[in-house]
């Protein structure tokens, strides 16, 4: 671990570059708490998406970072805003209508319209922690409703009081003249209603901490400002709980990222020091618009969990947080692919390597070894030509192939196969579009069908193309079920057709055999699926069978 320390410090992979910043804030505190916090904010106002457990990931990677360069121990609380009024109905929940009369009113009293939990915000509460679960985060969660009516934030919201007019400089500065005119940083909660209301301030007094307003209907209330009487406003929310929790660290969306000065003046006027923070790019939907909770628009963390594996997510969390990232079904397959790569990558690298190296990041020092014999993109494309509605139909081509895996040798490539069946039918079948061959592509396809029948065909294409282009290789060993040969075979086949870009050649191949435009390498698919069951493929594809 000596030697990860070292390269950690030097490191450029993001998640080392924050954690040095961390490392530097902590040295350079005066109140040494003796540990550092990271934490991360979530708005319960709909469904958890993909963006929300992005940020407790990144922060994790960030966290797990800090941990090799330092011996300082680490917390990560997961703060849930779920004292919040309801400001609007999200449209991708059941009884629109009863939510409706629930509006303002914070989310841990809005009925949970799914019927399942106490509140609206218990069940966003419950389904967030559920999935930070399944991946086995090491976190805290702390909801904001038990945390004002516990009395957890009393001294927080007593020095508000007592720097209210300060704090309130501070925000008038960002608000349009009418909203600055009935602005006020506390937001009490009705008491009779319970409703969450957005009322100026007649009187904010110090001397026994309450605050004096007229509710909607002109009626004078005063009440503590303790005891969950009242929350703050979002904005002064933050940087208060920056102050009260002594919050080192926290990263929000480019959204956020032109208020985070006011948050911090706030935790500054408050008596906290602001912590690090970190901006990332917005996650966008196949049609470039911003993932949003309450429309339901991109893909859910379930969706992605139907089609691929957890560490696959992460891989793509990990990749270039400050690019804005479009989440849709098609990115899948890459990411799994991408990840086994590096997975395979890491044991021959060096520790500058490993720092850099994004499976590190997802799982620390107990990085895995890769079971995927077979790349995701090719087990696409097995249970595209095999129309596979089973894993059984698959493993059966798989042993052939790969003799010694087996689902219980080998349970993340089972897995996959899994994932691999359902992409299929869901997303690849429906678009799957043949075409028939063009004579060029007909003549160079009956070729290759001949130079798969037998080793000497083979050969004797290998040797065309050698004496076309004027090379003196020795000539392979004529191996048929072993993909690197059968590529020779392809790549040959195609020179000798006079493809000058074999990019054509390929896409023909992938266009009438496999009905899509892109596929895997496609000597190691034939090595799979099989020679004489590609040699059938080839007679359905010259047959118009596939058309």
């Amino acid at each position: 671990m000596t030697d990860l320390r070292t390269a950690g410090m030097t490191s450029k992979a993001w998640p080392f570059d924050e954690a040095r910043k961390v490392l530097k804030r902590y040295e350079q505190s005066k109140d040494k708490k003796g540990y550092v916090l990271f934490e991360t904010g979530y708005g319960p106002s709909g469904l958890p998406h993909l963006g929300t457990f992005g940020e407790v990931l990144r922060t994790t990677m960030i966290r797990r970072a800090f941990e090799v360069i330092s011996d300082v121990p680490t917390r990560l609380i997961c703060f849930s805003d779920d004292m919040d009024g309801m400001r609007k109905v999200p449209s991708n929940v059941p009884n629109q209508e009863m939510l409706k009369e629930a509006e303002q009113m914070p989310l841990t009293a809005v009925p949970d319209p799914f019927g399942t939990h106490a509140s609206f915000g218990d069940h966003n509460n419950a389904m967030l922690r559920r999935f930070l679960d399944t991946f086995g985060f090491d976190y805290e969660f702390y909801s904001a409703t038990e945390q004002y009516k516990s009395g957890q934030f009393d001294e927080i919201l007593k020095k508000a009081v007592d720097k209210y007019d300060d704090v309130m400089k501070v925000m008038l500065k960002s608000l349009r003249e009418e909203r600055a005119a009935s602005y006020s940083i506390f937001l009490p909660i009705h008491p009779e209603t319970g409703r969450v209301l957005y009322v100026p301030m007649k009187s904010v007094n110090k001397d026994d901490y309450t605050i004096t307003f007229d509710d909607e209907d002109g009626k004078e209330w005063t009440v503590p400002v303790t005891g969950g009487n009242v929350k703050l406003q979002w904005k002064p929310d933050f940087g208060a709980r920056w102050a009260a929790l002594g919050v080192d660290f926290e990263m929000f969306g480019k959204d956020h990222s032109t208020n985070a000065p006011i948050y911090g003046r706030i935790c500054d006027i408050l008596g906290g020091t602001r912590p690090e923070n970190f901006s990332y790019e917005l996650f966008l939907d196949a049609n470039g618009e911003k993932i949003s909770k309450s429309k339901g628009n991109g893909l859910t963390i379930d969706e992605w969990l139907t089609y691929a594996s957890t560490e696959s997510l992460s891989y793509f969390m990990f990749q270039k947080p400050k690019t804005a990232k479009r989440m849709h079904f098609d990115v899948i397959p890459r990411a799994m692919d991408e990840y086994h790569q590096q997975l395979r990558a890491y044991p021959t690298q060096t520790p500058d390597q490993q720092a850099a190296n994004p499976v590190f990041h997802i799982h620390g020092k107990d990085v895995p070894t890769s079971d995927m014999v077979v790349p995701f993109t090719m087990l696409l494309n097995l249970a595209s030509v095999a129309n596979a509605e089973e894993k059984d139909q698959m493993w059966g081509f798989m042993q052939r192939y790969a003799p010694d895996a087996s689902p219980e040798t080998h349970p993340g490539l089972d897995a996959a196969v899994g994932y691999a069946v359902a992409y299929y039918n869901d997303f690849v079948k429906p678009e799957k579009t043949f075409r028939a061959p063009s004579d060029q592509e007909r003549a160079a396809l009956e070729d290759l069908k001949a130079a798969l029948a037998s080793p000497e065909a083979a050969l004797e294409q290998i040797v065309k193309k050698n004496a076309m282009m004027g090379n003196d290789d020795a000539l392979p060993e004529a191996n048929m079920t072993d993909g690197d040969f059968l590529q020779s075979i392809v790549f040959a086949v195609g020179k000798n057709h006079g493809f000058d870009n074999l990019r054509d050649w390929f896409k023909a191949l992938y266009e009438v055999l496999l009905g899509a435009s892109q596929g895997p390498r496609f000597g190691g698919f034939m090595a799979l699926y099989g020679v004489d069951e590609s040699i059938a493929l080839i007679d359905q594809g010259l047959s118009g069978e596939l058309v």
